[in-house]
C-alpha cells in the first residue's frame, strides 16, 4: 500500500516541485490542500486535518517568502506567518504519530558575514542580514522545533538548507520576488519594450548559489528515505555566481540587448551564499540544471502562465 505524504505548501515554488516528483513515486501517495481549504496559520484546523487525514510523512514547504524588498516592507507578516505555520505543523505532525518531516531552513539563517560555503556549525556565530532578520528569525524556530521534538519525543524531523531556488511556480512581481525572478521579469519587460537601459538594484557584486527546483526536488526524495541522523542538511548546486553574471544570463535568456546600470544606493544584501553540501552528494545527488538551462525552463514556465497576468498588472 502506498505511504500518505502531506506536501504542505503544494503550489508554491518548491511544493510544485515536489509534488510532481512525488507523484511519479508509487510508493508514495501525495496529499495536498488549498490554503482555502486549510489555513496553516489556524491550530485548531491543522489539527483537524493532521486526526482526518494521518499522513505517514510531511513536508513543510508552505511559508511566506519573498526578497528584499517584500522582506522590508512586511517584516511582521513575514516573522509571524512563518512561525505558527511552523509551529502548528510540526506540533499536529507529532501529535498524529508522524515519525518522519521535512521542515525548510533557509541561507539567511547565516550571519551576514560568513566564510563560503558555509556549515552548519557556523549558524548563531554572528548578526543576520538585517534586510531578512524577520524570516531569518522564523526559519531559525523552525530548525529548533524540530530538533527539540526529536529529542523529547524521538521523531525524525529533518530542516533541509537549501541553497537559492528557482524555477516554475516562483513569484514574478517586481516587488515580492527573490532576486532573480525579479530580474527576469524586469528584464523580460525590457526588452519587450526595446529599452536602451535598465537599473538595478545594488552594485551587482554579491554572489549567490542558485538550485533549480526539480534539483532540489530529488535530492528531499533522498533525505526523505534516508536513516541517517545528520540536521539541518544543506543542498547546494555548487554554481555560485555574482548578481552581475545573473543578469547577464538572464539579458541572454530573455534577449535584452540593452545596457544595465547599478544603483548602489540601494541594499545588496549579504555578501556572498554557497553551502557546504557534502551529506547529500553522499547519499548520490547531484543537480541536473545548470543555470542556463535553469533559466531557459524557468523562462518557457513564465512566458507560458504569467505574461498575460504580469502585463494586466504592470499596464
Amino acid at each position: 500500500m502506498k505511504k500518505k505524504l502531506f506536501i504542505a505548501g503544494h503550489t508554491g515554488l518548491v511544493g510544485s516541485a515536489l509534488a510532481r516528483h512525488f507523484g511519479l513515486r508509487s510508493s508514495w501517495e501525495v496529499v495536498t490542500r488549498a490554503r482555502k481549504a486549510l489555513d496553516l496559520t489556524r491550530q485548531e484546523a491543522v489539527d483537524r486535518f493532521f486526526q482526518e487525514v494521518r499522513p505517514e510523512a510531511v513536508i513543510l514547504s508552505a511559508g511566506r517568502v519573498g526578497g528584499i524588498l517584500a522582506n522590508s516592507k512586511e517584516p511582521a507578516a513575514f516573522v509571524y506567518e512563518n512561525l505558527m505555520m511552523e509551529a502548528n505543523l510540526i506540533h499536529a505532525a507529532w501529535k498524529a504519530g508522524v515519525k518522519r518531516l521535512i521542515n525548510f531552513g533557509s541561507t539567511c539563517m547565516y550571519p551576514r558575514i560568513s566564510a563560503q560555503p558555509m556549515k552548519p556549525e557556523q549558524l548563531g556565530t554572528g548578526p543576520l542580514e538585517p534586510t531578512s532578520e524577520p524570516y531569518a528569525v522564523a526559519k531559525w524556530a523552525g530548525l529548533t522545533l524540530c530538533r527539540a521534538y526529536n529529542r523529547q519525543h524521538g521523531t525524525r524531523y529533518t530542516t533541509v538548507i537549501p541553497a537559492t531556488v528557482y524555477g516554475a511556480n516562483d513569484h514574478f512581481s517586481l516587488e515580492g520576488s527573490h532576486v532573480l525572478s525579479a530580474l527576469l521579469t524586469k528584464l523580460h519587460e525590457a526588452a519587450k519594450r526595446g529599452l536602451p537601459e535598465v537599473t538595478l538594484w545594488g552594485t551587482g557584486g554579491s554572489r549567490r548559489e542558485f538550485l533549480f527546483s526539480d534539483d532540489l526536488a530529488e535530492a528531499v526524495s533522498l533525505i526523505l528515505e534516508w536513516d541517517g541522523s545528520e540536521d539541518p542538511i544543506q543542498v547546494g548546486s555548487g554554481e555560485v555566481v555574482s548578481i552581475a553574471r545573473l543578469a547577464a544570463e538572464i539579458s541572454k535568456t530573455v534577449g535584452f540587448t540593452g545596457a544595465i546600470r547599478w544603483d548602489a544606493s540601494r541594499p545588496d544584501g549579504a555578501p556572498e551564499k554557497s553551502l557546504e553540501s557534502s551529506v547529500v552528494r553522499g547519499l548520490g545527488w547531484k543537480p541536473k540544471t545548470d543555470l542556463a538551462g535553469g533559466l531557459r525552463k524557468t523562462y518557457h514556465w513564465f512566458l507560458e502562465h504569467e505574461v498575460k497576468r504580469l502585463d494586466e498588472v504592470i499596464a
